[in-house]
């Protein structure tokens, strides 16, 4: 099922929305300073690309990304990036929301939009390995 629902995603939003995570990461890699949020970026681009059968969920370990330099991190990407990439998830959003079938794809890309805002400290799983990490 997740093969299907992912096919559609992609013909739906995923694949632009996954070129914009990679736009993103290219532009923080160019800076050196960014190559901290430009793998951060490739990795959610990933999620963005293939999302069904995965889930963002909080890193439970502590380390740079889970404390306060996290935040920081985290600040920093929200006003570099995270703001359009956002705001390019809320409009596909809203484009699919106007059929029943896009319905479920629109709330995945809710679900992104948040994560684009604040995505350091955050592991992509497995769905099945959630509980794990």
């Amino acid at each position: 099922m997740s093969l299907f629902l992912n096919i559609l995603w992609i013909a739906l939003g995923g694949l632009w929305m996954a070129a914009a995570w990679v736009i993103a990461a290219v532009i923080m890699a160019i800076t050196i300073v960014g190559l901290p949020w430009a793998r951060a970026a490739m990795t959610i681009a990933q999620y963005t690309l293939l999302p069904f059968g995965f889930r963002a969920v909080p890193r439970t370990t502590s380390d740079i990304g889970t404390g306060p330099l996290g935040v920081i991190g985290n600040l920093i990407w929200l006003v570099l990036a995270g703001w359009w990439l956002a705001l390019a998830h809320l409009a596909t959003a809203l484009l699919l929301a106007i059929t029943i079938i896009g319905l479920p794809f629109a709330w995945a890309h809710l679900k992104l939009a948040g994560l684009a805002l604040w995505p350091i400290g955050k592991a992509i799983v497995p769905v099945e390995a959630e509980r794990s990490v």
